[in-house]
């Protein structure tokens, strides 16, 4: 049990203290204050180590937040406005952008064989069922 002055979640607290809290959060972080302290502990666990410069984790926080997966607009703002306060020039963060862009290749990759195959037994289907149809 947490005395008055010591809270059971700190990490939350700091993070609506410094204007980090992504308020999309709150009704889980009121249904279960723990499980997201706990979360947010795992999720910012990298950013906290030390093992990267600001910079370079302000950079990774732009890529997850304008990825095609997540495309949240307040927090690209937010990370871009820190990597320039960071020195980051306008050239580092569009080739972060362009970089990430990327990701929506994938799509294609991904989905392109798969037509071709299925467009291709789909062809083999239609071309036995006229078949059949012929000889019935």
């Amino acid at each position: 049990m947490t005395t008055a002055t010591e809270s059971a979640t700190p990490l939350c607290d700091h993070l609506r203290r410094t204007g980090e809290w992504n308020p999309n959060w709150t009704p889980f972080a009121e249904l279960d204050p723990e499980w997201t302290e706990r979360f947010m502990s795992m999720g910012l666990k990298p950013m906290m180590s030390g093992v990267l410069d600001a910079k370079t984790i302000e950079f990774i926080a732009i890529a997850v937040d304008a990825s095609c997966t997540h495309m949240y607009a307040p927090g690209v703002r937010r990370h871009i406005r820190k990597a320039l306060e960071l020195g980051a020039t306008a050239e580092q963060i569009t080739a972060v952008l362009q970089l990430t862009s990327v990701l929506g290749i994938h799509t294609m990759s991904l989905g392109a064989p798969i037509l071709q195959e299925e467009l291709a037994a789909h062809q083999v289907r239609s071309q036995a069922h006229a078949e059949t149809a012929e000889h019935a």
